[in-house]
């Protein structure tokens, strides 16, 4: 016979696997400007959009969704059964499905649209460059101004 606190524990262990499976990433933006890039230099290049292309940009999961779809299903599927052994079990299968559905979900609500934009730099050299936007920001053709300071890159009018 399994205790109440053993199924405790077990949907705290199912819990932490799904966190530490979890990611995360922050989309880059070409309108905002984090604290630590200010009061760099940047490098300025001209040159002429070549092509462009719609991306969805996917921030990763946060800890926030995979652990409250995990706490969700373990407790709906602890309630399955008749017996503390199917209950434990179904904790235990309810926090996986649970935790990732949590994922999936808090993925597609951090997606945003985006642009891929390829440049031909006056120098002769070709970059590509994603950012979020639209992708009716840029046509190949235009002008633009791109802006690098080693680490981040944004292409603008």
């Amino acid at each position: 016979m399994i205790s109440h606190a053993a199924s405790l524990r077990t949907i705290a262990v199912a819990l932490f696997a799904a966190v530490v499976a979890a990611g995360c990433a922050t989309p880059q933006s070409a309108d905002t400007v984090r604290r630590g890039e200010t009061l760099r230099a940047q490098s300025v290049e001209l040159g002429v959009v070549e092509s462009v292309r719609g991306v969805n940009i996917e921030a990763g999961s946060t800890p926030v969704g995979t652990i409250g779809g995990a706490a969700l299903g373990g407790i709906a599927g602890s309630t399955v059964g008749g017996g503390s052994r199917a209950n434990a079990a179904g904790a235990i299968v309810g926090a996986i499905l649970g935790g990732i559905a949590g994922t999936a979900i808090d993925r597609s609500v951090n997606t945003t649209q985006g642009v891929e934009v390829t440049v031909r730099l006056d120098s002769g050299r070709m970059i590509a460059v994603v950012q979020d936007g639209s992708p009716d920001a840029f046509r190949p053709g235009d002008r633009v101004r791109v802006t690098s300071d080693g680490q981040t890159t944004r292409v603008s009018r």
